[in-house]
């Protein structure tokens, strides 16, 4: 299938560079009882590498950092300078009202929950980050990628006007939310190129306030590392998952310690595109923070890497907060919205 393209956007001659940090507790994949957000402390030393290359990251923010004194304190600061923004970010088995809904096993996928428990948690978390930031959110990604129509109503009706949930060519089918669920969300098929969503159909161009800005992901589609990968399956389960990292099927524009050339690669691919989006979890930049980066040495690693991204970015891109692109981005495509 085809994917859509919105022949109303323009090509800037310099695409945006959105940093999207999903801003959360520590090592959430371990589904941990006691939810910590010590990664909060290790915010600062991202900030300010940001700022050194001119790029304005958004902090993508649910329930339990929200809550943190810490990080809003930091958060506050850079956003009263205009260096960065705080949108949404919400896990739907801890952010309130919890109990509401079904009561199953897993780390349930917010579309999940029936439709009016979905809009009290987006309300719930909307006021908080207004009464706790002093800005009400305008941006938005979804908690374990899952997005639907009912989802994309919901953030149109509380204001939203930029969601990042989409990840072109990755389907999350096989993640469970709840354990005896269906899975996440299919995006094969759905464009790679920013467009304004319609809420009936969250795959094709409609004339809502809603942009969407898919993930920056490309089909690695090579004949030879699609034979590889082939090839592989039949192959004992360790050898499959060497390949699989040789030969990935889709590259993403986010660090995970091995894969610096491909991001640079990525990065000068999109120079005729609109923009490139980064992202990373907060608790990646905290040695044992994730089951990725450890420990301090693969941290200062990650550093290390992020300074060569970020120095090419600021010769070939501007930076920019997801709500200071979707402006931009509706003045080129003269969206009436």
């Amino acid at each position: 299938m085809k994917a859509p393209v919105d022949k109303n956007a323009e090509v800037p001659k310099r695409p945006a560079f959105l940093i999207t940090i999903d801003t959360e507790g520590d090592n959430i994949w371990d589904n941990p009882s006691e939810i910590k957000t010590e990664n909060s402390r290790f915010l600062p030393r991202f900030q300010e590498l940001c700022e050194k290359y001119g790029l304005k990251p958004t902090y993508l923010t649910n329930y339990e950092m929200a809550r943190s004194d810490r990080f809003v304190d930091f958060a506050r600061d850079a956003v009263e300078r205009g260096m960065a923004e705080v949108g949404m970010h919400l896990h739907a088995w801890n952010s309130p009202p919890v109990g509401a809904g079904p009561s199953r096993e897993g780390m349930p996928y917010l579309i999940e929950f029936p439709e009016p428990v979905m809009r009290d948690k987006v309300k719930v978390m909307t006021e908080l980050l207004e009464g706790r930031v002093g800005k009400r959110p305008v941006s938005h990604r979804a908690g374990r990628w899952a997005f639907n129509e009912a989802y994309a109503k919901i953030l149109i009706d509380e204001g939203y006007t930029t969601d990042c949930s989409v990840t072109p060519h990755v389907s999350w089918r096989a993640t469970k939310g709840f354990a005896d669920g269906d899975g996440g969300s299919d995006y094969r098929g759905f464009p790679t190129e920013p467009y304004f969503v319609d809420p009936n159909a969250i795959s094709r161009t409609g004339t809502s306030r809603l942009l969407e800005v898919p993930m920056t992901i490309v089909a690695n589609s090579s004949v030879g590392a699609r034979a590889a990968r082939s090839a592989s399956k039949s192959l004992p389960q360790p050898v499959t998952k060497v390949v699989n990292r040789i030969f990935p099927s889709v590259s993403w524009f986010r660090p995970n310690g091995r894969n610096l050339g491909s991001m640079l690669r990525l990065l000068r691919r999109r120079s005729r595109s609109s923009y490139i989006e980064f992202m990373l979890h907060s608790s990646e930049l905290m040695p044992g923070g994730s089951p990725t980066f450890r420990t301090e040495r693969s941290i200062d690693q990650l550093y290390e890497q992020l300074e060569q991204i970020f120095a090419a970015a600021e010769n070939s891109c501007l930076g920019a907060t997801l709500g200071e692109f979707r402006e931009a981005f509706e003045g080129r495509a003269g969206q009436a919205v």
